[in-house]
């Protein structure tokens, strides 16, 4: 995964500006915050044009400026994917002297392994294999046994998938009564993880027969689901769904959904 101001050296310089003034507002000398990124007076003036005339930045006359409402929002917006960014970082980078793992054979002390991700846990191979991550084993391990690995280099292979949300229409649109059954127990089949928000969409689930396997933390179990790579359903009531999908964006995950109201697409 990735964040926007990671892939763009102006997103990146605008946040970063912004974020200047709004600690020194409202007297911003444009000079001093060129000193401070590194870069001339006239990129900074170009960019506080662009971000005055973008809604972001107010000027009330020479060096005094304000971060808008609209600002505010997109350096948070930015701040919460560096956040999730980070939060990937750590999972799949191991910088500590010992991680642990699950042994997919027998280990013996000392012995190099390597490294990677399946079912959102991470094991150690005696088979070492080229261009993955790898360590050394610190205690003697048999098959399915926790190990710790030291020495830990490269990266561990890891790609975020998607999550689908299964919006369920609210109750007074029908609630579970209006649900196209078939196409809920089409998803529920396709998902290895099911969480549910609200009661229309537990009571649907019921009806296919399925308890989730997450009733209460759902947006949280969604997204550390997807940082380890595992498919996640949520089957969520529609008035609940915007919520749903700020948090999905905010943290830069995929996400795909589906009306399962009877008739829809």
């Amino acid at each position: 995964m990735t964040t926007e101001i990671l892939r763009s050296k102006n997103l990146a310089t605008r946040f970063q500006i912004l974020l200047e003034i709004a600690a020194n507002q409202p007297y911003v000398q444009q000079k001093h915050v060129a000193e401070k990124l590194g870069i001339t007076s006239q990129a900074v003036s170009e960019y506080v044009k662009g971000l005055i005339r973008d809604g972001w930045l107010t000027s009330q006359g020479r060096s005094r400026y304000s971060v808008t409402r609209e600002g505010v929002d997109w350096i948070l917006k930015m701040s919460r994917q560096l956040q999730g960014y980070s939060a990937f970082v750590n999972k799949v980078i191991s910088d500590i002297s010992t991680s642990t793992a699950i042994a997919d054979s027998d280990l013996s002390a000392g012995q190099e392994v390597s490294l990677y991700m399946k079912g959102g846990l991470l094991f150690a191979s005696g088979e070492v294999r080229g261009g993955v991550s790898r360590g050394i084993a610190t205690a003697e391990a048999r098959e399915g046994e926790d190990v710790g690995v030291s020495a830990i280099e490269g990266v561990i292979e890891l790609t975020t998938a998607r999550i689908t949300i299964g919006k369920i229409p609210g109750v007074v649109e029908g609630g579970s009564r209006n649900t196209d059954i078939d196409r809920l127990k089409a998803e529920v089949d396709r998902a290895s993880t099911v969480g549910v928000i609200g009661l229309e969409a537990l009571v649907a689930l019921r009806l296919v027969n399925k308890e989730p396997e997450y009733l209460y933390g759902v947006e949280e179990a969604a997204v550390e689901a997807a940082y380890c790579g595992l498919p996640f359903l949520v089957v969520c009531s529609m008035d609940s769904v915007a919520a749903l999908v700020q948090r999905m964006e905010a943290e830069n995950i995929n996400y795909d959904i589906v009306d399962l109201k009877k008739g829809a697409g």
